[in-house]
């Protein structure tokens, strides 16, 4: 495997990067973090449809780039690295895949156009009060050619702002599960979330909810879940990254004794270990990425990548908040928005102890 940047996926990766860093600065989130609203910004999401970032992975059939996603991954490192509140990898990660790979065409052409415009926001409902995500207790119902869906889906991402949500649920009488595309109106109950961060996320109270089948089968909500965990697993690269750079740059400037704290073993020492962690984060994600996007089995690389995103990415973010000292926690200091979009990132789609599970059961599964 060569993890190294083609021109397009570098090209596609700057592009994000700067407009994100141009226009979501500490003092653009804080502006939004002290209002009233979502912490959505509109104008943001537009200029991202602009410039061409929302319709990079889409088909080129249906008017994007065509992208794959190790490009995707580099947009949304760039996501994580500035706390952007835009839902890119709602929309890029949890949306567009399965969209693109499963919905039937005129379905797919209409969503996919309406994403690269910037006028449709996507999201996944994976999560269940203690329920598994790929054993949905949801249940779809069937009445002629007309699908409805009832449930609760819980921390739904972006579930205030979402205009469409992918809903895995059990097939009644049929034995089977599926992923359903629901549109927010009828049938849908949004119940907004007070989360740490301030995303708008929700839990969604479906009841007969109208929804088109999008894919039958277990076999189709594995591959949606696990690239909603590989892309998930770059956001969290980006956040790492972040906050590595705010505290090797903290270290260098910040003096005891006369001294930068930087040239003191333990600092130092810390520094490196959460520089391992960042690293292992980062080649476990493409390693996963790569395989998902040439349809490669993934499972054990995907559970991998996001061990380490959830486990090593959490000894990133204590180790800079330790470093930071009393700084770190300042809202008028951007660290605290690595540590709760890391606490976040850990716990989504399952964290480090069922990742290790899964893990157990794919090497005890395997021929001795």
């Amino acid at each position: 495997m060569d993890f190294r940047f083609s021109e397009e996926q570098q090209a596609i990766g700057d592009l994000a990067g700067q407009v994100l860093a141009d226009r979501s600065t500490h003092e653009r989130l804080r502006e939004l973090e002290r209002g009233d609203g979502p912490r959505f910004d509109a104008d943001l999401w537009a200029e991202l449809a602009k410039v061409g970032v929302l319709g990079a992975t889409v088909p080129e059939e249906h008017g994007g780039a065509g992208l794959d996603l190790i490009a995707l991954g580099a947009v949304l490192e760039a996501v994580g690295r500035t706390a952007a509140a835009v839902p890119l990898w709602e929309t890029l990660g949890l949306g567009v895949p399965a969209v693109a790979r499963y919905a039937p065409v005129d379905v797919a052409a209409d969503l996919l156009g309406r994403v690269t415009a910037g006028e449709l926001i996507l999201t996944a409902a994976w999560h269940e009060q203690g329920g598994e995500p790929l054993v949905p207790t949801t249940i779809a119902s069937r009445a002629g050619d007309a699908w409805t869906v009832s449930g609760t889906k819980i921390c739904v991402p972006a579930g205030v702002i979402a205009d469409a949500v992918l809903v895995p649920a059990a097939i009644e009488s049929g034995g089977s599960v599926g992923l359903f595309l629901v549109e927010k109106g009828e049938g849908v109950g949004v119940e907004p979330l007070d989360t740490t961060l301030g995303d708008p996320q929700a839990a969604l109270l479906l009841a007969d909810a109208p929804a088109t089948l999008i894919a039958e089968g277990a076999d189709a909500l594995r591959w949606a879940y696990e690239r909603a965990i590989g892309t998930q697993c770059a956001v969290a690269t980006g956040v790492c990254d972040e906050a590595l750079r705010l505290t090797a740059d903290y270290a260098k400037e910040r003096k005891q004794f006369d001294v930068p704290i930087a040239s003191f073993q333990a600092v130092a020492h810390r520094a490196a270990d959460a520089y391992i962690d960042t690293e292992a984060v980062r080649l476990t994600t493409h390693q996963a990425l790569w395989r998902l996007g040439n349809d490669e089995p993934a499972s054990a690389e995907v559970s991998t990548a996001k061990f380490w995103a959830a486990w090593g990415g959490q000894r990133v973010v204590h180790a800079a908040q330790h470093l930071h000292g009393g700084v770190g926690v300042d809202r008028d200091y951007p660290l605290h928005r690595c540590f709760l979009q890391a606490k976040e990132l850990e716990l989504q789609l399952g964290g480090a102890t069922r990742q290790l599970l899964l893990l157990g059961e794919i090497i005890a599964e395997q021929p001795v």
